[in-house]
């Protein structure tokens, strides 16, 4: 076990600890100094915290430890950030691995160790890159390792049951800063990313919560400033009560849903209300029973609990404050806290961050049984620089023949950053694939699995709901040409591409979460090709039979929507993925068998990783009959469904021979999944150079046209276009059809008028006389055949 330290010591510092230092922090890491608080903390905090000065030494003499930072003379000697993230790799690793990784540098092994120079060895695993614009605090980071490491998987004893609504839950007013105190707020950030570093921002840490006065001040102090981190403002309104503004997805004005914030100097007898007011989605599961989470550190420390369900009075309602607008939503809650002067967390699910994952591939790296089947590499780089990671996974092959046969399976996650549900059901799939088990030996021996645990990094690190660094939801633009803006999705699908070509992909699933439906469900796509007709749904039939009390499959849809066309899921289903699905984990809970009405964990949402692989050996038996079963269902269940539609519809259909002939896509409602059409479109750095490129068009446009030098010129061309649309009218419309045949006699009049308009275009000397025999000759025809539109050619001849 390894941690990311970031402390202050007059400048930054970025320090990797190793097992034999945690002992020394372990007790105090739920405390911070005076100084780095700006106020008061009681003195027996003070007392027990590490002092920065006398603790600089260890680090400023080890190299060991030692990551990023600026530490005088000895950062004198690693000028290079590339070159600093490499000491870290080669420090974290053994000598024997390490000397393994170096000779695999470049180099990219596939399942019969056959060397193929595509990808490279990662070369660090730690040190995040943010926006140059963002400034966060180093200490943070070393509690938040104990939070997620040490205790981040903490099974609750006892179920945790959905709250139930009173009906006469508060819903407070909103008052804001006007009349309420800002405690806390950041700066705005940028319109649009420019660039990146290792920690941010560099200077100093500037304090943004208030400064308590004496040990009787109990304003809570509030931070944001760290990995996943999401808090904008927060204003005191009430003793106890507090109205939070959450920060939108960077670069955007959209997508607030995911929040994740530390408050301290708690007091336990006092009944807390805080309310979130800038949510942006009218439905929530909020409404039907689901409790933020809470992580309290004295509780970590003392009684080695984790995160918690916590909350009552839970509302969630719209914001009636009327700005002329989007509406907002409010969430609004109340709490005790557990004990005084805490450090505690809250967030809207169990977190999982970009160093979580590093934390779990080092050890996978570090493991000699895994590394042998486990082949980590590097994907790419995402628009800030951070790594996205591939995994192969397979067992070596005995013979090219054998090597061949092998189909593949593709997994990826957090594709939406806010969505930490889906590393969680990633782990529990990782957890399974590589372990000892038979049935993880024998997935090994049939598939290649291609990973891809984390594809939007950037998202997850600066704490985004929904969008990259490009401002824009990655899940509508997998049919991008746009390379270097939009990286993770254009390398995977391109992988996904030659992959193809050297195998069938059998499955593709990338794991998302849900924050308007209960329980776990998936998306399809239905198969037009009658041969495998309703083959696309056996897979999720099957999971839900083996994951009974939390997988819905009557809530799965297999409908593709126009909107949808550039998900993963309907991507990979064009390019030849019969089996592609988005598979959606509730932020709630399960309303299905023995878990009725409760939250779900996160061994909950690990087990369903399992059941992934579980249902694959299922899906792939050589012995068809659960497969066969499956299918027969499906279709009693289709018939069933057909027959429900036509009876709301009122009508009456002799199904025994057409219903099969009926296209699926006509008795599924849409998919109930996030609209991110709002994020379509171009990324937002490159809207400034398409708008002046736009700009730049039309001005060679204006520039083609050439205009006319008088106004007789000018008149007679708007004569003579009045004319040629009137003729095409009357060939047009049948009605006219009198006054056209009377039109279509005149041929040399026609000819003339062609004639007259080409030479005028193109010589700017219209033929008069031409003209006015034309006018004569329409005018007479118009009388004699009562046409309604005579006079108006009577007014064009006297002009």
């Amino acid at each position: 076990m390894c941690c990311v330290l970031k402390y202050k010591a007059g400048q930054s510092q970025h320090l990797l600890i190793h097992p034999e230092k945690i002992k020394l922090w372990k007790t105090d890491i739920h405390t911070h100094s005076s100084q780095k608080m700006g106020g008061y903390l009681p003195r027996a905090q003070r007392g027990s915290l590490p002092n920065c000065a006398t603790h600089q030494h260890v680090w400023k003499d080890n190299s060991r430890y030692l990551l990023n930072g600026s530490f005088g003379e000895r950062d004198d000697l690693i000028p290079d950030t590339l070159q600093k993230e490499k000491l870290l790799w080669s420090t974290c690793l053994s000598s024997a691995v390490h000397k393994q990784i170096e000779a695999e540098q470049q180099l990219l092994y596939d399942e019969l160790d056959k060397v193929n120079p595509c990808l490279r060895e990662p070369q660090e695993l730690f040190a995040p890159r943010w926006p140059i614009e963002f400034l966060i605090m180093p200490f943070i980071l070393f509690i938040l390792f104990f939070l997620k490491c040490l205790l981040s998987e903490w099974v609750p004893p006892q179920p945790e049951y959905f709250y139930q609504p009173t009906g006469d839950e508060k819903v407070p007013e909103i008052v804001g800063e006007e009349k309420g105190t800002v405690v806390y707020q950041l700066d705005s950030e940028g319109s649009y990313f420019t660039s990146s570093r290792v920690g941010g921002k560099r200077g100093s840490i500037k304090e943004l919560a208030v400064t308590l006065q004496g040990p009787e001040d109990n304003t809570l102090l509030f931070e944001s400033r760290f990995e996943s981190g999401n808090l904008q403002k927060a204003v005191r309104v009430d003793t106890y009560e507090y109205e939070l503004t959450l920060r939108t997805d960077l670069y955007t004005n959209k997508h607030t849903q995911w929040f994740y914030f530390r408050v301290q100097n708690t007091r336990k007898d006092a009944t807390y209300r805080f309310t979130i007011i800038n949510l942006l989605k009218p439905k929530s599961l909020y409404t039907v029973g689901m409790k933020p989470l809470m992580y309290s550190q004295l509780d970590a420390n003392i009684h080695n609990i984790g995160w918690r369900r916590e909350g009552s009075e839970i509302k969630y309602y719209k914001n009636n404050t009327d700005d002329g607008q989007q509406p907002f939503y409010c969430l609004t809650w109340t709490i005790q806290f557990p004990h005084d002067h805490d450090t505690c967390f809250f967030a809207h699910f169990y977190p999982y961050t970009y160093t979580n994952l590093q934390c779990y591939l080092l050890s996978v790296a570090n493991n000699p049984m895994q590394s042998r089947f486990c082949k980590l590499r590097t994907l790419c780089r995402s628009l800030a620089g951070n790594t996205v990671y591939l995994l192969t996974i397979t067992n070596p092959s005995q013979t090219p023949q054998e090597a061949a046969a092998k189909k593949a399976v593709v997994l990826s996650a957090r594709v939406h950053p806010g969505e930490s549900n889906g590393s969680w059901v990633m782990k529990g799939f990782l957890d399974f694939i590589l372990s000892n088990s038979p049935d993880a030996q024998l997935l090994r021996d049939i598939f290649v699995f291609k990973v891809i645990p984390m594809l939007n990094p950037d998202g997850v690190i600066v704490g985004n709901y929904r969008c990259s660094l490009a401002g824009r939801d990655l899940n509508r633009h997998y049919k991008t040409v746009l390379k270097e803006t939009f990286p993770c999705i254009w390398y995977t699908r391109n992988m996904i591409k030659r992959l193809l070509e050297e195998r069938e992909v059998l499955l593709y699933c990338d794991f998302h979460g849900h924050s308007r439906k209960n329980n776990i469900f998936l998306y399809g796509c239905n198969n037009n090709n009658r041969k495998y007709w309703l083959h696309e749904r056996v897979f999720p039939l099957m999971l839900s039979k083996n994951a009974p009390d939390k997988f819905s499959f009557h809530s799965c849809n297999f409908k593709v929507q126009k909107c949808k066309e550039g998900t993963g899921r309907v991507v990979m289903w064009r390019m030849g993925i019969l089996n592609s699905y988005t598979v959606e984990s509730t932020f709630g809970g399960s309303t299905l068998g023995s878990k009725r009405d409760t939250h779900f964990t996160i061994e909950d949402l690990k087990s369903l990783g399992y059941h992934v692989c579980d249902t694959l050996l299922d899906f792939c038996d050589p012995d068809q009959t659960k497969f066969t079963q499956c299918l027969a269902e499906l279709k009693a269940l289709l018939q069933q469904e057909i027959h429900k539609k036509f009876n709301e519809l009122g009508q009456d259909m002799d199904l025994e021979r057409s219903w099969s002939d009926i296209s699926l896509s006509d008795i599924e409602s849409s998919t109930s999944g996030s609209d991110s059409s709002l994020s379509d479109g171009l990324p937002v750095h490159l809207l400034n150079i398409a708008d002046e490129l736009n700009q730049k068009k039309k001005a060679l446009k204006k520039k083609k046209k050439k205009p006319l030098q008088t106004r007789k010129q000018r008149n007679e061309q708007y004569q003579k276009n009045n004319l040629m649309q009137e003729l095409k009218l009357t060939e047009e419309t049948p009605e006219r059809a009198g006054y056209a045949s009377t039109l279509q006699k005149q041929p040399t009049f026609l000819k003339n008028s062609e004639n007259s308009h080409s030479s005028t275009v193109k010589n700017e000397k219209p033929r008069l006389n031409e003209v006015v025999f034309l006018f004569d000759s329409l005018v007479k025809n118009a009388i004699a055949n009562s046409h309604p539109y005579q006079s108006v050619l009577l007014r064009a001849r006297e002009n």
